[in-house]
């Protein structure tokens, strides 16, 4: 390569140097400024949102759906400004979208469970729910999953397309709950006192509301006892508090009153061959 060549090359590259990198420094310079505005936009209007009293369930979904937009147009923007045409640009993204989405048809399907329960509403953030063989308190409802807290203080994450399309139990949804509880007394017992008892134990019990009024009454008569039902009533988020309470002071109440709560028992006869 001889010398004139060489300065050839040398002036072609200063040439595209001066062309190219004042534009890739100002779409650098672009993306980094609109990634931190996107930030700080999203952050403000989550604040307004919350000061204006929005749903809680509905903000989270709204930022990321809004933050995903704003970034897909920001490299949009950025890719036009470097020499990219956005055309044949947004004609790759559409293609490789409908890969993507033949191959993620799962994840759009707990796209569209959000949706459906974003505009249903089914449950909201701070309800009881029981879903998917699972109870616990609605604590975020995201774009592809909903978030509970098990009474075992564990973090259940469900994907949405199987909340929508599975049966969901509201606990919470009529603003009070019944907590269920059964008994059993043996049948030798006085069935109405033992009822008064535990009536009276259980309008006792701490949470339980006045209205609805709790209910004892025979539920069943079993192999070995009679099974009366303990139903009082509670706000949703006191459940097991008076659970827990109605099933102790259940036993302490008929122990007090010196009735039984008998042993699975069963009677077994013994005949003797004859010779």
């Amino acid at each position: 390569m001889n010398l004139e060549s060489l300065k050839a090359h040398q002036e072609t590259l200063i040439n595209l140097a001066v062309a190219y990198v004042p534009q890739v420094l100002l779409a650098l310079l672009t993306l980094v400024v609109g990634l931190w505005l996107i930030g700080v936009f999203t952050r403000l209007l989550r604040k307004t949102l919350d000061k204006r009293g929005v749903d809680p369930t509905l903000t989270p979904f709204l930022m990321t759906l809004l933050s995903w937009g704003l970034k897909a147009l920001l490299i949009i923007s950025v890719a036009s400004m470097v020499g990219v045409q956005t055309t044949s640009f947004i004609a790759v993204l559409g293609a490789a979208g409908l890969a993507v989405g033949l191959a993620l048809q799962g994840s759009l399907a707990n796209l569209a469970g959000g949706v459906l329960i974003l505009i249903f509403r089914p449950y909201k953030v701070g309800d009881l729910i029981e879903a998917q063989g699972e109870l616990g308190v609605v604590k975020e409802i995201q774009i592809f999953t909903t978030t509970l807290l098990s009474p075992q203080n564990r973090r259940v994450i469900i994907p949405n397309g199987a909340m929508s399309n599975g049966t969901i139990k509201n606990l919470s949804a009529e603003g009070v709950v019944r907590v269920d509880t059964t008994v059993g007394i043996s049948y030798g017992a006085d069935m109405k006192r033992a009822k008064e008892v535990l009536l009276e134990m259980v309008k006792q019990v701490p949470k339980v509301l006045e209205e609805p009024a709790p209910i004892v009454a025979v539920s069943e008569l079993g192999d070995s006892s009679v099974n009366l039902a303990v139903r009082p009533f509670c706000d949703p988020t006191d459940f097991w508090d008076v659970y827990f309470a109605t099933v102790e002071g259940s036993k302490q109440a008929l122990d007090a009153a010196g009735i039984s709560i008998p042993f699975p028992q069963h009677d077994v006869h013994l005949y003797q061959a004859k010779a």
